[in-house]
Parts: structure tokens; C-alpha cells; sequence
């Protein structure tokens, strides 16, 4: 008889053991040859060494079907045991899946243009409206690096001056003045990532969320990192973070040039960059627009009515400088 530990790495032992150890139960089950004691994330396992190979395979596959799919069923522990395909295994085109199992992936040919574009360059620029999917898919894509190992860490920033609010005055230290701007970054990552081992890669920093003020004089290696609401940076600022890139790292920078929260007389740093960069070798584009708007159909419509109202006030000023010049044309 031998002995032999196998630790569940990368995993949450809850959702592999199952609502009242059914999982684990039902594992005991299908190795009768074999004692199966669970603590914590450890598996000792002692009995017949020929079944226990079989048994630390099939545990394993179980494993990553969990770290992959974030859910384990009976019947994929079945499918695993008599090595057959899972049902999730089946299913194409999947980025990552969320907490709750459902399939991430790309929901309009636009968003999988900014996947095809993430895949051939190491950096990419997603522009368009609000509800496209532009940083939740970013962020997919990061997760997916992350899970593959392609990449060690992610590094997600945005700006965090916006919608008129200056830092100082809110109540707290730093962390709680920024917080409440990087939050879109945090339920994304909640969705994808089971909390208790969210809480463990940032404290870790293996995913690091800060103000774009914060990546001065660093440089990002072995990293995905994901620049959101660029349209409020200001040229010096996106200049000094599309600078940070370092070795083995992909970069997704993200904005909607339609929500500039910058004051009027500053330029936006994205409208200059797409500008100066258009035709560079290893830089992809996408350009995301309403049949992309992938939230409650309300979103679209309220998108394409404030569309429809900047392109009236934009002629509306466009006939009053007319009327203007031949006043003055006139009056000479």
C-alpha cells in the first residue's frame, strides 16, 4: 500500500469538493481500491498503486477543467474518469468563463476583430461606445493570458480625473480616492475570477489595478496591460504609458472619443495617438459602434439619440459661423 498528496493547486477545494462533499464522495466511488481523505486542498490519497495513477491523472484533469471552466459538474467528473470529452470542452471560441460558468467570448464581429487583433499585435487599440464590450473583453483576454500562462501578470490603469471630480476633494486616503474610479476594472475581474483567489494575485500583484499617474518610470514585462478610459488622457500621459512597454507584453488601450471628460482647451491623448500611430507595424485598431452595444437595448438607443443631438448642435454651429463670416464679409 502507498501513500501520495496531491494539492489542489489554482482552485477553490470548495467548488471541487462539491455542495456537501458530493464531488468528493462521489470521486471515493469511483475508486474503490482507494482511500481518499480531503483536507483543505490536499488530497491524501492511500491504496492500490496502479489505481492511484489513474486516480492522480483523472484528479488532475478535474483540476484544470475547474481552473478553466470555473465550474465542475458529476457529469464532467464522469466524462473525466471514462476519458471522454466535457461538455464545456466542446464548445468553441470561448475566451475564459465566469464565476458562474457562463461562457465568455465574443458577441459581435467587431468584438472578435478585437480579438483577432490582440492575437497578431502586441498592441491594440479598441475604440468606440459605451456597452461595447471593449474593456470586458480587454480584460477576458488578459485572464486568458494569465490562466495559459502566457503571461505572468496583469497591470490594469485608467485616469482618474473624470466627469468633472478632482481627487482631493473626496473623504479617505489614497486607496479609497481611487478605488471608486477603478471599480468597472474590479467587477469585471469578479466575474471571472472566484473572490478569495482574486484577493490572493493582488495581494501577490500577479493583477495590479492603479491610476495611470502610478506607472511613471516603470517598466512592464511578461505582462497584458490594459489602459481604459484613454480618451481622458492627456498627450504626455498616454505618450509616457505606451512607453512602459517592456519585453513579452501585450497592451490594450481602450476609450470612446464621444465621453471626453478633459477641459475644453486640453486635447485628448488618444485622438492624438490613433492619429500619430495609424500605420505602425504591430499596432492594431478596432473600431467598435452601436450594433456592438451589447447591454440592455435601451443603451443603443440612448447612444444613437445623443449622436443624433452632437451632430445637430455641430451643424447648428457650423451655419452660425457661416452667418458670421458673411455678416463680416458684408459689412465691409
Amino acid at each position: 500500500m502507498i501513500e501520495k498528496h496531491i494539492v489542489l493547486e489554482d482552485i477553490d477545494p470548495v467548488m471541487f469538493y462539491g455542495v456537501n462533499n458530493a464531488h468528493l464522495q462521489m470521486i471515493k466511488s469511483l475508486y474503490p481500491k482507494l482511500r481518499i481523505v480531503a483536507r483543505d486542498n490536499v488530497l491524501r490519497v492511500l491504496g492500490d498503486e496502479e489505481e492511484m495513477a489513474k486516480a492522480e491523472e483523472d484528479i488532475e484533469q478535474m483540476r484544470k477543467h475547474l481552473a478553466k471552466y470555473n465550474m465542475l459538474s458529476e457529469e464532467d467528473i464522469l466524462d473525466i474518469v471514462k476519458g471522454k470529452q466535457t461538455k464545456a470542452d466542446s464548445v468553441k471560441g470561448v475566451l475564459v468563463y465566469s464565476i458562474s460558468g457562463k461562457p465568455i467570448k465574443s458577441r459581435s464581429e467587431n468584438q472578435q476583430r478585437l480579438i483577432d487583433a490582440y492575437e497578431k499585435n502586441d498592441m491594440v487599440f479598441a475604440v468606440g461606445p459605451a456597452g461595447t464590450g471593449k474593456t470586458y473583453l480587454s480584460i477576458a483576454l488578459a485572464v486568458k493570458a494569465l490562466k495559459e500562462k502566457t503571461a505572468k501578470k496583469i497591470i490594469l490603469s485608467r485616469p482618474a480625473v473624470e466627469a468633472g471630480e478632482k481627487l482631493g476633494f473626496l473623504p479617505g486616503d489614497m486607496k479609497d480616492k481611487i478605488d471608486p474610479y477603478l471599480q468597472p476594472l474590479y467587477d469585471a475581474l469578479e466575474d471571472m475570477i472566484p473572490a478569495v483567489k482574486l484577493q490572493d494575485m493582488m495581494e501577490k500583484h500577479i493583477i495590479q489595478i492603479a491610476p495611470l499617474a502610478f506607472m511613471r518610470g516603470r517598466t512592464l514585462s511578461d505582462a497584458v496591460v490594459i489602459l481604459d478610459e484613454a480618451q481622458n488622457t492627456t498627450s504626455q500621459q498616454i505618450r509616457m504609458f505606451l512607453t512602459r512597454m517592456g519585453m513579452n507584453t501585450k497592451m490594450v488601450i481602450t476609450g470612446d472619443l464621444t465621453q471626453i471628460d478633459l477641459p475644453r482647451e486640453q486635447r485628448s491623448g488618444l485622438k492624438e495617438a490613433l492619429k500619430i500611430l495609424e500605420g505602425v507595424e504591430g499596432i492594431g485598431v478596432v473600431n467598435l459602434g452601436q450594433k456592438d452595444i451589447v447591454r440592455h437595448k435601451l443603451v443603443t438607443r440612448i447612444v444613437n439619440a445623443y449622436d443624433k443631438y452632437d451632430k445637430e448642435r455641430a451643424e447648428a454651429r457650423e451655419a452660425m459661423k457661416a452667418e458670421k463670416a458673411e455678416k463680416t464679409e458684408n459689412s465691409k
